[in-house]
């Protein structure tokens, strides 16, 4: 994964909206950083969420159950992730479909690295899918989350469910900062 490929890192407020990056047709918008990282906020101090030790990715690396899917995390940056999952045998129903829970869960795994890329923890408070398509067995997926605003310790985020360039489910999370739990 490449550092801040198609990640805006430009400083937000408010209800501000953010492009969906590597979705054709979208402009990843003003302030998208290369490499380099120009773009950042000289008054803001942020983890890189693209680097190996950030917090997605430390996250990412402890979630069993993503990793038991054979899911992957292929790029992160600030309020965005994108994940990506072969469908297996093992995850498909009676009707030859990918199961809804797995694509589901594809999705919440995105978005669970978009809404953690900054640092403090977050959790889902509440999400909904949208199922476009069906996906089949030897599909190879891959779920883009963005964020679309943050607003105290409360976030939206929009994940694109695709294969190829089809869409094949639409995906809205909310999440909440929590506080930090010693243990």
């Amino acid at each position: 994964m490449g550092r801040g490929e198609n990640v805006t890192t430009g400083p937000r407020t408010g209800l501000q909206e953010r492009a969906e990056p590597g979705i054709p047709g979208v402009s990843p918008g003003p302030g998208t950083a290369g490499a380099s990282g120009a773009g950042r906020s000289a008054d803001r101090v942020t983890p890189d969420p693209a680097h190996p030790a950030g917090p997605a990715a430390r996250m990412f690396a402890a979630d069993a159950a993503s990793r038991g899917l054979g899911m992957t995390l292929q790029a992160v940056g600030e309020g965005t992730a994108s994940v990506g999952m072969t469908v297996t045998g093992a995850m498909v129903n009676g009707h030859g479909n990918a199961h809804g829970g797995f694509l589901f869960t594809l999705a919440d795994t995105a978005f669970a690295c978009a809404c953690n890329s900054y640092g403090p923890q977050a959790v889902g408070a509440a999400a909904d899918i949208v199922f476009v398509a069906p996906a089949r067995e030897g599909d190879v997926l891959t779920a883009h989350a963005v964020e679309r605003t943050r607003f105290g310790r409360s976030g939206v985020y929009d994940v694109r469910v695709t294969r190829d360039d089809q869409v094949v489910a639409e995906f809205r999370g909310h999440s909440r900062v929590i506080r930090a739990v010693e243990g």
